[in-house]
């Protein structure tokens, strides 16, 4: 999969999920301008030829996203569950088709018949309020992450947000060691679709993503913090707030979450036994 988001017209390089558009500022409004808009389409996730979801997202890394979305809700334990994954032009998004092994596809056509008599609740798209605290098996204290090199880690935070340069309009998530190197992230417009395409990232790559902390650009929800401990995460830092579920979500998996994340300041809400300050 390539993960250069770039690709030329011509002799010109034109960044994928950005498009030019003219605009006004208060100072001229007698003559436009062009700028730089990040785009957000509709993504279909498309299972051995059913349709599960539809995410708006930025059309770029959607292998990584299929992969990571896969893994943190559950519709997969591991990466060799999936066979094969296509993008293709549908309507006016994109399909993602994703080829699913015959067991992970039969639990996954199991999982949406049960959820087809349900009365819905509304909250946040889930069906049943006890659907939004998912079981979680409880995170291993393996990982540990050195404090005095967040600061470094947070200046690195948009290397990866090329659209996001361009337009102010894009959530990130990266991967770093435990010394605060920034290994690899990605970019969306949606927060949660960042989080998604770099865990998939990461059940691709090799030792480097497996040891050390996620990073993620915006707050830390519950949403957030459940997609990270299914996927193996023990340590998420964030940008922002957390919210009281999220918090309660990391302190019964056993994952060490920290909000706030500014130059020199950090909250942290659960188990900092792996957090170092030297």
């Amino acid at each position: 999969m390539n993960e250069n988001p770039s690709k030329r017209v011509g002799n010109v390089s034109v960044i994928t999920g950005v498009r030019q558009v003219n605009l006004w500022k208060p100072q001229d409004l007698q003559h436009t301008q062009h700028d730089q808009l990040a785009e957000e389409v509709p993504v279909a996730l498309v299972y051995n030829g059913i349709s599960h979801v539809v995410m708006m997202a930025s059309p770029k890394d959607l292998e990584w996203f299929a992969i990571g979305f896969s893994l943190s809700e559950g519709i997969i334990e591991n990466r060799s569950e999936i066979y094969g994954i296509d993008v293709v032009q549908a309507c006016k998004g994109l399909e993602v088709q994703i080829e699913l092994s015959s067991r992970r596809f039969m639990a996954l056509k199991e999982r949406r018949r049960a959820l087809a008599g349900r009365t819905g609740c509304g909250v946040c798209g889930v069906e049943q309020l006890n659907d939004v605290g998912k079981p979680i098996a409880p995170l291993p204290f393996t990982q540990t992450f050195h404090l005095n090199t967040l600061d470094l880690a947070l200046e690195h935070l948009n290397d990866v947000q090329e659209i996001g340069r361009l337009t102010g309009c894009t959530h990130s998530s990266v991967w770093l060691t435990p010394y605060g190197k920034l290994v690899g992230g990605h970019e969306d417009v949606g927060r949660h679709v960042a989080l998604d395409k770099m865990l998939g990232r990461r059940a691709t790559e090799g030792d480097e993503w497996h040891q050390g902390a996620a990073l993620v650009s915006s707050r830390a929800s519950y949403e957030m913090v459940q997609k990270a401990a299914m996927c193996g995460v023990e340590i998420l830092f964030a940008v922002s707030a957390a919210t009281t579920l999220a918090v309660e979500v990391a302190e019964r998996c056993n994952l060490t979450l920290v909000g706030f994340c500014k130059p020199g300041r950090a909250t942290i809400y659960t188990h900092p036994q792996r957090l170092l300050d030297v």
